[in-house]
């Protein structure tokens, strides 16, 4: 570990997601004495494990990218092998054959050129829709993957002239499943900058899809609250912080759920949601500017729905595209064969809804009803219209609405030694476990940078923050 440059802190980390995590871990290899602390008997936040019918199952079903450095680093850091724990797949778009979809996967050939050879190959896609992606990933490519003034993304894919069949085919899905948010609300830039890493990668590596065959726990927070213990912090489940109080040059936590009630810190890092983040604050003088930004987000939904079948049922493919249309009961935008990821689920299939607001009036059984009779269809088995059980699993607030023009918080606050972490905070990615454990690092480097003050400077910026706020306000 790094020596720290000012005094050794004991932080309190607020939050065990993937963002706490990663800020715990970033905090002890800087030196720093950390405590994590987590509400729930589980790790991962809203990223976490579920118990269904005696299978370890998560409450939602994710793909990572290889893009996603700062995971994969702090994975390899913990212990995790990302090669062993995940299924790595060349960037792919693949319905079913017998529909109406189309085929695009991309060769393990270096980049651009698996991207070239994909798309001459692609099945499904006539000449119009080639020509119509080559034009808008050329385009992105020579504008930086930004635009200068941030619109929606279907506005962006008119403005290059995509083809109907292309943007109910590939963008629509990829937007829906990358930033939870309809194209037509959705953030162009941010869209573009997951293009940026999967389509316009430099290293085909980097967009390479990762399917976790572990849970999620086990993924990253278990084992990264394992190393926190093992390396001299300290881990405590199940106690909630109910309120935070400034303390001389620290900070007071109310601590519910042990004894002692009451601890004291020297730095904070509110690694809890946007909303509960908010409440903490509020009683704070000079917070109410930032208190009115992490609650002014609005959120949209994910639900999973995992389906049972005999031993054996499986898929061609580790996964599918499916194509959505709500309005004639067609809810399932993904499915995935969780029996090649974790021989244990043999026959369980799991089908993703994202920006599931529309999927969320529906009773839950008639919803998984309607996604069994999706799956038979699609895939032309009448068998898999009867699932031995299902499972419907909602994340109400999965994700921030990611809209155009959206400002997010920096890991920063107007308070000395408090910051925040989480995947709503300022970043060019929408909120994915890669944005998470990013503001994690970032709130460890801020802590440590503010630590490396001399004490005397360590308030002065805050105080300046602070005046600047209330003569807006």
């Amino acid at each position: 570990m790094s020596a720290p440059r000012g005094d050794t802190l004991r932080v309190a980390v607020a939050g065990a997601g993937w963002a706490g995590c990663a800020a715990a871990l970033e905090l002890t290899l800087q030196g720093h004495q950390v405590t994590l602390i987590e509400a729930a008997r589980t790790l991962g936040g809203r990223a976490r494990g579920v118990d269904v019918r005696g299978l370890a199952l998560d409450n939602g079903q994710h793909i990572l990218l290889g893009a996603y450095r700062d995971c994969l680093r702090l994975m390899r850091r913990v212990g995790v092998d990302p090669d062993a724990a995940m299924l790595r797949l060349p960037v792919q778009m693949r319905y079913p054959q017998h529909g109406d979809g189309m085929d695009f996967a991309a060769p393990r050939l270096p980049a651009p050129l698996h991207l070239v050879v994909a798309l001459l190959r692609a099945r499904g896609l006539g000449r119009a829709d080639k020509l119509a992606l080559a034009r808008l990933n050329s385009a992105a490519k020579w504008m930086g993957w930004q635009l200068n003034e941030d619109c929606s993304v279907s506005e962006l894919l008119a403005r290059f002239d995509q083809t109907e069949r292309l943007t109910r085919l590939l963008w629509r899905p990829l937007c829906v499943a990358a930033l939870n948010t309809p194209p037509e609300r959705a953030s162009a830039n941010v869209f573009l900058a997951v293009l940026r890493d999967s389509l316009g990668a430099r290293r085909r590596a980097a967009s390479d899809m990762l399917l976790p065959r572990l849970p999620m726990g086990a993924l990253f927070p278990e084992p990264a609250a394992a190393w926190l213990e093992q390396n001299g912090g300290a881990l405590r489940l199940g106690v909630k912080v109910g309120a935070l109080d400034q303390d001389g040059d620290g900070w007071r936590l109310d601590l519910h759920g042990q004894a002692p009630s009451s601890e004291q810190f020297d730095a904070v890092v509110l690694a809890t949601p946007a909303l509960q983040s908010a409440a903490l604050l509020a009683p704070l003088p000079g917070s109410a500017a930032l208190c009115a930004q992490l609650a002014g987000f609005d959120y949209e939904p994910i639900a999973t729905c995992y389906l049972q079948y005999a031993p054996g049922t499986g898929l061609d493919l580790p996964f599918y595209a499916l194509e959505d249309d709500p309005a004639n009961g067609r809810w399932g935008q993904f499915v995935f064969d969780r029996g090649q990821l974790d021989a244990a689920q043999d026959g369980l299939l799991a089908v993703v809804v994202s920006a599931a607001a529309g999927a969320g009036e529906l009773a839950r059984d008639d919803l998984a009803a309607a996604i069994a009779a999706q799956l038979a269809h699609d895939l032309r088995r009448p068998q898999l219209a009867n699932p031995v059980w299902t499972q419907l699993i909602t994340e109400k607030r999965a994700t921030f609405s990611c809209t155009p023009g959206l400002v997010r918080p920096t890991v920063s606050t107007p308070f000395p030694g408090l910051v925040l972490a989480g995947d709503y905070t300022a970043s060019d990615y929408p909120a994915t476990l890669e944005t998470a454990v990013r503001s994690g690092a970032a709130a460890a480097t801020a802590i440590h940078a503010w630590n490396a003050l001399p004490r005397e400077k360590r308030n002065l910026s805050h105080d300046r923050g602070a005046s600047a706020r209330d003569s807006v306000q």
